[in-house]
């Protein structure tokens, strides 16, 4: 993989990376291209059949090695993999239980009237797009809890527009619920091509402008260490830092 994730923190329980933007987790079956998990057999090839595998439509399994838990395409950031399945198990476990606390950094458009609040909306199916979830009345299928507090760091101006950057902390982990729960209160993150795709990309964003920042993971014995994944360039362009 030609954008390798960056070792942040590693033990012989876990590995703690800095996924890049623009690589998936794992495979689907359905396009080739290099993933995570390509990269963590690659480099730590006892692991592979750590976890539990993934069977897709066609029957064909694919492997998930260590993988816990997930970031999109576009979300650069931390993950804790899990270099053992007793580890695999522990750290699932904490996920379930909402032990370990995820903090991501964004910007959305425009000006919030609060300098924090929290979003506690269900979130579904889109009524009008398989590709997407909603928090929207009316969304389709099982409504699943969904909760995220928010933060406003700094307001930032650029080209007679105002974006804010925040500090977002989500309870619960459903799929795209971040920017499912920003769209839902009209603050959509910037340059979200599928949820905002008719406002510009800007401050310089070729991609959602999302990161993930840190994770805080309890071990076995009790002891809670927090992992952070630097800003990346595209972060610090747009902060004018």
């Amino acid at each position: 993989m030609e954008n390798n994730p960056i070792v942040i923190h590693e033990d012989e329980d876990m590995l703690v990376i800095n996924k890049p933007v623009g690589v998936v987790v794992h495979g689907d079956g359905r396009t080739k291209e290099s993933t995570v998990a390509d990269w963590l057999v690659a480099e730590y090839p006892y692991i592979q059949n750590v976890g539990e595998p993934w069977e897709n439509e066609k029957g064909e399994t694919i492997l998930r090695p260590g993988i816990v838990h997930r970031l999109d395409r576009e979300t650069s950031g931390v993950m804790v993999i899990a270099k053992t399945q007793e580890s695999f198990e522990f750290l699932k476990e904490q996920f379930k239980q909402r032990t370990i606390k995820k903090t991501y950094r964004a910007f959305a458009y425009d000006t919030f009237k609060e300098n924090e609040g929290e979003i506690d909306r269900p979130i579904g199916k889109s009524k009008s797009d398989f590709r997407k979830w909603s928090a929207q009345p009316g969304s389709r299928g099982v409504q699943r809890e969904a909760y995220t507090a928010w933060e406003v760091l700094k307001t930032v101006e650029n080209k007679g527009e105002i974006f804010t950057y925040l500090n977002l902390t989500p309870t619960t982990g459903r799929t795209h619920q971040l920017r499912v729960h920003l769209k839902a209160i009209h603050h959509p993150i910037v340059c979200d091509k599928l949820y905002a795709p008719k406002r510009a990309c800007a401050l310089g964003f070729e991609r959602l402008a999302l990161h993930a920042y840190s994770l805080e993971v309890p071990d076995e014995q009790g002891t809670t260490r927090t992992f952070e994944a630097p800003l990346p360039t595209d972060f610090v362009k747009a902060l004018g830092e």
